[in-house]
């Protein structure tokens, strides 16, 4: 596979990783209670670590990472936070769904080809970290 297309692979999770980062702001805008607040800012800055790793390994690829969300995706932001329940429970079952759906399958698909060895251990590391968000969410529901 070549740089282009791992570079393209990376950005499109890069964006939705962006995606995930103004989703959980919405979350603690929302939510009053301080100890869900902490969590969810926790899980936004593990999310911003792995938007980082994504950049650096672009660059390293000689690519230019996105710094955005997108176009499409600001948009579904913005939908999303017009639309975003005041319910801690329903915060929380959006918050599971948008990182299950998401930040697990959606990206798992999106990387489904064969990237280099080094863009795929970084493609797992944050895939891994959405799947135990994913778990600690549905934690918090139970």
């Amino acid at each position: 596979m070549n740089n282009d297309t791992n570079i393209a692979e990376l950005n499109a999770l890069l964006k939705g990783t962006y995606m995930g980062i103004r989703s959980m702001e919405h979350y603690i805008e929302k939510v009053d209670d301080e100890e869900l607040k902490r969590h969810f800012q926790s899980m936004q800055q593990e999310t911003k670590h792995n938007a980082q790793l994504l950049a650096e390994r672009i660059q390293n690829l000689h690519g230019v990472p996105a710094d955005s969300e997108g176009i499409t995706g600001a948009m579904q932001g913005y939908l999303h936070r017009m639309m975003l329940s005041e319910d801690p429970k329903e915060i929380i079952e959006d918050a599971l769904k948008g990182v299950d759906e998401y930040g697990v399958n959606y990206s798992e698909e999106l990387v489904k080809g064969d990237l280099d060895p080094e863009s795929r251990q970084i493609v797992e590391e944050v895939i891994n970290t959405n799947r135990r968000h994913a778990d600690f969410l549905r934690h918090l529901l139970h």
